[in-house]
């Protein structure tokens, strides 16, 4: 494999994406001051196509997701720098009543948690609904109807009946369900998934991926699949963003970085995962040490950082393009040149 003769800020991105975002930093406020969470992040996603972001916990993947929306805690977060452009309009300069009309409507999110994510005092129906009426001239009778057929379309059986009743009364997997449906019910352009499979057991876990395939094929709608689990990653995404600590380390199609990772990180990653050539009660690898304090956070190589590597310089590693669209960070160490 030739390296391109480039190094640049990755910010070729798709020329055709209906999201770019472009060196995004986002800071949050510390006793000791403000501390970037999010380092210069950018990535892409085109229309009818799913793109992954990957990471272990407290790696940005949320809060990177979270800064299209502008949905960061206020006024302790704060986006620092960087483009949010969405359908040509860089969402960072419109006003609070401009993004109001676009959350929602144009741009929905899966929260990560389904047990927290809906109103316990309020019928599925009725939630369902607030997004119909807000964003549409529809009656409340006419969102009404919408949301039970939108219950029915993510697969919950008896919806008239599940229309009124309230989140208690469904199990996780249903409630998961019902914030799709929520998400869904506008038919959004930019579908945003946090997680969406957390804490819910394999089989509801293939239908809500399966559910989510579906419906992005039937309404052509872009998908940011946000995880931490990169067999999600394989069945469901075109391309796939590494974090690692709030930076991107690896960026590329889903087939070259399966078949030849070339971070540190992401081969540690991958390495970790379960394989029926494993033999039986052996043990996985693991990556050792953990992802540093934000505060914490140095200027060079930050998985260097966690392996104690000395003599690293204090400069970033810039990110380099190794073949078309398949890009990597640069550090000496944890790059692996192979045939360049």
């Amino acid at each position: 494999m030739k390296l391109l003769e480039r190094k640049v800020p990755m910010s070729d991105l798709n020329k055709d994406a209906i999201l770019e975002v472009r060196d995004l930093a986002v800071e949050f406020e510390s006793p000791q001051g403000w501390v970037r969470a999010v380092d210069g992040v950018s990535l892409s996603v085109a229309p009818g196509k799913t793109l992954g972001i990957v990471g272990e916990s407290g790696c940005g993947k949320s809060v990177t997701a979270m800064s299209v929306v502008d949905l960061l805690p206020k006024p302790m977060g704060r986006v620092a720098q960087g483009e949010v452009v969405f359908k040509g309009r860089d969402l960072r300069g419109l006003s609070n009543k401009e993004l109001y009309k676009v959350r929602g409507a144009e741009v929905s999110y899966i929260f990560q948690e389904p047990m927290t994510a809906l109103n316990p005092v309020h019928k599925i129906g009725k939630q369902i609904s607030e997004v119909l009426l807000l964003h549409t001239k529809m009656t409340k009778a006419e969102a009404w109807d919408a949301s039970v057929e939108m219950l029915g379309s993510v697969g919950i059986p008896a919806p008239e009946q599940r229309a009124n009743e309230y989140p208690h009364q469904l199990s996780g997997g249903m409630r998961q369900r019902v914030v799709i449906a929520m998400a869904l019910v506008a038919q959004p352009d930019l579908l945003i998934a946090d997680e969406p499979t957390t804490a819910l057991d394999v089989t509801v876990q293939a239908e809500i991926l399966d559910l989510i395939k579906s419906l992005q094929a039937e309404h052509g709608m872009a998908v940011i699949m946000i995880t931490h689990d990169l067999g999600v990653i394989a069945e469901t995404c075109d391309e796939v963003v590494v974090m690692y600590a709030g930076r991107v380390v690896e960026r590329g199609a889903v087939r070259d970085l399966f078949k030849e990772p070339r971070h540190a990180y992401t081969k540690a990653l991958l390495a970790s995962i379960p394989s029926l050539d494993h033999p039986g009660k052996s043990v996985l690898p693991t990556i050792p040490g953990t992802v540093a304090a934000i505060d914490d956070f140095v200027s060079g190589c930050r998985f260097c950082q966690r392996l104690g590597r000395e003599n690293q310089s204090p400069e970033r590693p810039p990110m380099v393009e190794l073949s078309a669209g398949h890009w990597v960070e640069d550090c000496p160490q944890c790059h692996e040149k192979g045939s360049e």
